[in-house]
């Protein structure tokens, strides 16, 4: 169950490892209705979805008022496991499949998060700046840093300098070869689960384009 989180996440309050705990159900009832996590991962929802979001968190924590983006989230992840983690930090989920949406918003109404905003869009529409912008692998670098341009805030306020926090696997040298300033942390260096051998987080920081 759980354990996995609190293993690599020891200082949750009471109420985020009920949030957490409630999650495994209110997946598997959703996904009966519409499938928004394959059949095999749900049974492993725990390592494969909210530990793999929870990387992210271990590369940077967010801080308290900041803004982070979640784009193609998808049935809510990295998005909802974040912001169970960090319940003063704003997040914005976007998905432009309005049934994914509509999961993703029941899920966080069933996980009573307060500081999660939905939208149904796609992610070129979206007139706001943010502190870092998250995803699991929902396309290429050079195609999401075009999708996500101008969407980075001016003044850094964490360890690292504002941009992308990126879930990928496998070989990236060939999409990264152009981003001088990429850094890749592997999973299997965190998480001591077979998992994770080929995941990574990609850092890409992001200038401010006014």
């Amino acid at each position: 169950m759980h354990s996995i989180i609190t293993k690599h996440f020891p200082d949750l309050t009471d109420e985020q490892l009920e949030q957490f705990k409630k999650i495994a159900v209110v997946y598997k009832d959703w996904n009966q209705k519409i499938n928004v996590v394959s059949r095999k991962d749900i049974d492993e929802i725990y390592t494969r979805h909210v530990l793999h979001s929870l990387a992210i968190a271990k590369i940077q924590r967010f801080k308290l008022g900041s803004h982070i983006l979640d784009v193609g989230t998808g049935g809510g992840f990295p998005g909802i496991p974040l912001a169970i983690l960090h319940p003063e930090t704003n997040f914005t989920l976007v998905d432009s499949i309005g049934k994914k949406i509509k999961v993703v918003e029941e899920v966080v109404q069933a996980l009573d998060l307060k500081n999660v905003k939905t939208v149904n869009a796609r992610v070129e529409t979206i007139d706001q700046q943010f502190d870092f912008i998250v995803s699991r692998a929902v396309a290429a670098m050079p195609t999401f840093v075009h999708w996500v341009k101008g969407k980075i805030a001016k003044k850094s306020n964490h360890e690292l300098k504002n941009g992308i926090l990126y879930l990928k696997g496998g070989d990236l040298s060939e999409e990264l070869a152009t981003y001088q300033t990429a850094e890749i942390f592997n999973l299997d260096e965190i998480f001591s689960n077979d998992f994770f051998e080929t995941k990574k987080v990609v850092y890409l920081p992001m200038k401010y384009k006014g």
